[in-house]
């Protein structure tokens, strides 16, 4: 199971593995009160993707292919950690303020898709 978490939030019980999955750490937070178990910044979109969407909803559709085609590229960034969504809860932490439109909710389609592709087969 995924679930995604603004790193504002607190931890919770269920949260299971916490992966922060940006490429810059949060702003206002100490890298000991967020409480992960690892930061994957290569499983953030890149520096020019970001800066192009700049969380602009209009931009969602157009920014998840963008991305998606990034991940596609490098696999070495996220098949690790499609093992332990495989294997226990894990939640995608995020900085954005905005819930709907940001990198973690794609990473979760995306790592969704992947799971449902590979038990398929």
């Amino acid at each position: 199971m995924i679930q995604v978490k603004r790193a504002y939030e607190p931890p919770g019980k269920d949260d299971g593995e916490r992966f922060l999955v940006e490429r810059l750490w949060p702003r206002g937070i100490r890298k000991e009160s967020l409480n992960v178990d690892a930061w994957l910044k290569e499983v953030a979109p890149s520096a020019a993707l970001r800066q192009w969407f700049q969380h602009d909803p209009a931009k969602w559709d157009e920014f998840r292919k963008r991305y998606f085609r990034e991940l596609e590229q490098h696999p070495e960034a996220w098949e690790p950690l499609l093992a332990r969504v495989r294997s226990s809860r894990v939640t995608l932490v995020y900085s954005a303020r905005d819930t709907e439109h940001n990198n973690a909710v794609a990473l979760k389609e995306f790592l969704e898709k992947r799971c449902g592709a590979r038990n398929k087969s």
